[in-house]
């Protein structure tokens, strides 16, 4: 009789003990909502103007005989000339699988990184440009 009577009491003590906690979750008031900020008035508007291309990107430059094996002979803008150094990087898988930002070169690109192995892709940009006229 006295084990079922403690048992009794532990259930009870359970029971007010959930309900208590309930309680206590129920007397939070809710936050109170802070008033939308006002919306700052409209700029006027003026004149849009268009952006004006800068027409030395645009220019095309000549590749030299290493660049050329890899892009092309042929003139083009440098802007795809990098655009077509990455298509050949990644269509050879030669990023770095640990840090993407290096470059492993082949021996294509090791005449145009100046005989260097491995390239950083800030690094690679600047290389580029000695090839081009």
């Amino acid at each position: 009789k006295k084990t079922a009577k403690k048992a009794a009491k532990k259930k009870t003590a359970k029971k007010a003990a959930k309900k208590t906690t309930a309680k206590k979750a129920a007397k939070k008031t809710p936050a109170k909502k802070k008033p939308a900020a006002k919306k700052k008035a409209a700029k006027k508007k003026g004149k849009k103007v268009k952006r004006k291309p800068n027409p030395s990107f645009m220019r095309p430059l000549q590749p030299d005989a290493h660049l050329g094996a890899v892009v092309g002979s042929k003139p083009l803008p440098r802007t795809q000339v990098v655009k077509k150094l990455w298509a050949y990087i990644k269509k050879n898988n030669l990023q770095d699988s640990q840090n993407r930002r290096m470059i492993n070169a082949d021996e294509k690109l090791r005449n145009i990184f100046g005989g260097k192995k491995q390239v950083s892709m800030f690094e690679m940009t600047k290389l580029v440009n000695k090839h081009l006229k």
